[in-house]
């Protein structure tokens, strides 16, 4: 068995065995195969695709290439933990609000999360935008800070799921991002090995991710599901709407002020009501208890339930207090505070970077907001410095948009759009130009965009 017939056979389009697959990632996490080879065998499935058999192959060998955590005794017994994991998007800052109210209510969150990818903005460049704050722990450290606090939000180690870390950069700059197989190897890779009993997916659609269509997007949640199940994990997966930006705030220290903001009741109706649903699934597969592994394909039994039910008045209730207390905020600031971060700033937004130039972007004409370019956004938050286009490329955590609008808003003439924040007047000039062709106005009224299209269990 080698590298390069391996190549060969997903390029012609042949199945890989399990044994191939393993063979693969493992050697190239130990380093005896190169990154062009890699970088080959990612295109080649990209081209050719993978069945569900070898894609569920692809995630277990990814998370066994390295070490697998168990984290029940951070918690009570019988205590489910549950993690939460986006497909990518942009203006995505979801977990950032999610995550801290669930843990406030007493639900376990343990969390492994990435950086961006292409234009899909990354939650640990976000939270880099707070001085101090480190993605970087150990296996010890995450288990002792779930125990302590209940909410950890890691980057991967070294140790954990490494071919995914490995894959994950290279993938970003070889344009193999939007694949199936290999967005949910990626995710679910990392969900096995970081050790939660329970997984909920926010699974986009639109043109502000990888997944164009709600059909792919449903075709990528219904994979994950089975995988997951397969594995002993209780899976849910929402498909939200990415056709425009979430909530009002692009960029990375613009959308931390953004989630606190949030946090302090504050947020944007299309980011609240996702994560009221995202937090409704925590409690759901909370209530189900820890699930049992089974080898049978589940594919049948994973039914799109259209036209999403809001959470109950009992669990929004639960959410309110949440907020209105306090207690998500403290449990934000204990995260940001556990983890190296300056709390300081999160009490006092306005510590946090912020971009040299600010200016506003104006209506030319009055009417309604019919579209929204989310990809549009997102590529030039990327040009002003917000993402990477190459592996090394260093973020500017100033710099990004602040949308004033919303898809359905009727707007006069001389209203403001948009905010950008740029590092020169240069960049802010070329990116204003760009922005301005990515928000159409029409002459008749436009019905507001759904924010979720339905939900996998």
């Amino acid at each position: 068995m080698d590298a390069l017939s391996i190549i060969e056979k997903k390029r012609d389009g042949e199945i890989l065995t399990q044994d191939e697959i393993e063979f693969f990632f493992w050697e190239y996490t130990a380093e005896r195969i190169p990154e062009y080879q890699a970088a080959a065998l990612c295109m080649a499935i990209y081209f050719q695709g993978m069945n569900v058999e070898e894609t569920r192959s692809l995630t277990l060998a990814m998370a066994a290439s390295g070490d697998q955590m168990d984290l029940h005794n951070c918690v009570p017994p019988g205590t489910v933990i549950v993690d939460k994991h986006s497909s990518g998007g942009v203006g995505d800052k979801t977990t950032l609000v999610a995550g801290p109210i669930a843990a406030a209510l007493g639900l376990p969150v343990a969390k492994m999360t990435g950086r961006g990818l292409s234009y899909s903005g990354g939650t640990i460049d976000k939270m880099e935008s707070i001085t101090g704050w480190s993605s970087e722990l150990s296996e010890i450290q995450f288990q002792k800070q779930l125990r302590k606090i209940g909410i950890v939000l890691a980057g991967q180690t070294r140790t954990l799921a490494p071919a995914d870390g490995k894959l994950y950069a290279l993938r970003d700059v070889i344009g193999a991002v939007p694949s199936l197989p290999l967005i949910a190897a990626s995710i679910m890779s990392k969900k096995i090995a970081a050790g939660a009993d329970a997984i909920v997916l926010d699974v986009k659609a639109g043109s502000g991710t990888f997944m164009n269509e709600v059909g792919e997007a449903k075709v990528l949640a219904n994979l994950m599901v089975d995988i997951g199940k397969r594995v002993g994990r209780g899976m849910s997966a929402l498909i939200s709407n990415m056709e425009q930006p979430l909530g009002r705030a692009i960029g990375n220290a613009l959308e931390i002020k953004e989630a606190v903001e949030s946090l302090r009741g504050n947020g944007s109706p299309d980011l609240m009501e996702l994560v009221y649903a995202v937090v409704a699934e925590m409690f759901w597969q909370s209530e189900q208890g820890k699930p049992t592994i089974s080898h049978e394909s589940f594919l049948a039994e994973i039914d799109l339930q259209e036209g999403f039910e809001p959470p109950t008045p009992e669990v929004r209730a639960c959410i309110d207090e949440a907020i209105s207390s306090g207690m998500a905020l403290e449990k934000f600031k204990q995260l940001v505070e556990a983890q190296g971060g300056n709390v300081k700033e999160i009490d006092r937004l306005e510590r946090l970077p912020l971009a040299p130039v600010i200016q506003p972007f104006a209506a030319n004409s009055a009417g309604w907001v019919a579209a929204i370019n989310a990809r549009e956004f997102g590529m030039t938050c990327v040009e002003l410095g917000g993402g990477r286009k190459a592996k090394n490329d260093k973020i500017d955590h100033r710099v990004g948009i602040l949308l004033k609008v919303k898809v359905g808003d009727k707007v006069e003439t001389g209203q403001p759009l948009l905010e950008l924040h740029a590092s020169d007047s240069q960049s802010a000039v070329q990116a204003l130009v760009r922005l301005s062709k990515a928000i159409i106005i029409s002459g008749s009224a436009v019905e507001p965009l759904p924010v979720i299209h339905g939900r996998y269990r």
